[in-house]
């Protein structure tokens, strides 16, 4: 086993990870601000720092790793300081990027690797394209590139990522929006489920030089994710189906998270992670899988009213909706 370096190690997918490493019997480190509330277990090894300290950071590529984790790097400047630190100081770097990367619109409803790497529509995919592009541009320090999809802990999955806002909406009774008619496919994953596959890629040769993307065989539509946060807060959802075109002229802000994302039926093959890291299981139970995220919303709930700010506009939205078509004087 292995010294393991994880750049940040809280997060929604880092944390489980984290115990994932420790579980296998990896010497694991954490670099973060030590600010957050999550309690990481007792054997990790804290190294406390800000991300954005550069000379601080530095200091990291005095140390030797086997494999360094980056869950929190964003633009390209980052890995590019990334590959300045680690560069004859581990012998992988293992890069979080996304499966949002992928091209959109949509061509085929079956995602491998292979697909081109192309999304006009959100900014956040063109950046992590472009840290992909870094790595592979450059030949001194090995890495390997995974590209989760939406991966479940303690945040409520959204498809307009309005967060704990439906579910408090559910929960005062009032409708929520589905982009589109609430049947296109969406692959939601644990974690817990991520992490053990993950972990079997640290320190594997024929994992260098390679791109991964690790999800959930199967698919759940919107509907169904919907009315499982429902049952999850004790709530009914009356759910509103609105198209897309009409969503994003309403909220242009909303175009990256949809047309460059969740719009679409999305199946992903993970032939590839299979074959290095072996078969692994994630849950098939819509309830189970938004059980954890629904059990943190609570708490949230519990500690204070959750703020709405986009019930006005999704109140606007919906009455303009039902309106629709309904007869006059109605």
């Amino acid at each position: 086993m292995g010294k393991v370096l994880f750049v940040g190690g809280t997060g929604q997918i880092s944390l489980c990870c984290v115990q994932a490493a420790l579980a296998a019997g990896h010497a694991v480190s954490v670099y973060n601000r030590g600010q957050t509330a999550v309690a990481l277990p007792g054997e990790v090894r804290v190294l406390p720092g800000n991300f954005e300290d550069d000379e601080a950071y530095a200091a990291l590529g005095r140390r030797e790793f086997d494999v360094v984790c980056q869950f929190i790097a964003y633009v390209p400047d980052q890995v590019r300081r990334d590959l300045r630190t680690f560069r004859g100081s581990t012998g992988q770097y293992i890069f979080i990027s996304s499966a949002s990367a992928y091209q959109k619109p949509v061509v085929h409803y079956r995602v491998t690797e292979r697909v081109p790497l192309v999304n006009p529509f959100w900014e956040y995919s063109r950046r992590k394209i472009a840290c992909e592009d870094l790595l592979r541009g450059q030949s001194d320090v090995p890495y390997t590139i995974v590209r989760p999809s939406h991966t479940v802990r303690t945040r409520l999955p959204a498809a307009l990522s309005e967060g704990d806002q439906s579910a408090a909406r559910m929960q005062s009774r009032l409708p929520v929006i589905v982009p589109g008619d609430g049947t296109n496919l969406w692959p939601l994953m644990r974690s817990e489920d991520f992490a053990p596959p993950f972990v079997r890629l640290f320190a594997d040769k024929r994992a260098l030089g390679e791109d991964f993307h690790i999800t959930s065989d199967q698919a759940f539509t919107w509907d169904q994710i919907y009315r499982a946060i429902g049952r999850g807060v004790g709530a009914e959802a009356d759910l509103v189906h609105v198209s897309t075109d009409t969503l994003v002229r309403y909220q242009p802000d909303w175009i990256g998270p949809l047309i460059g994302d969740k719009i679409y039926s999305m199946l992903f093959d993970n032939a590839k992670v299979k074959a290095i890291a072996g078969d692994f299981a994630c849950e098939p139970d819509i309830d189970r899988v938004v059980a954890a995220p629904c059990a943190a919303y609570r708490q949230r709930a519990a500690a204070g009213p959750i703020a709405r700010p986009l019930d006005a506009l999704i109140d606007r939205i919906i009455a303009e909706q039902r309106a629709l078509g309904a007869p006059k004087g109605a």
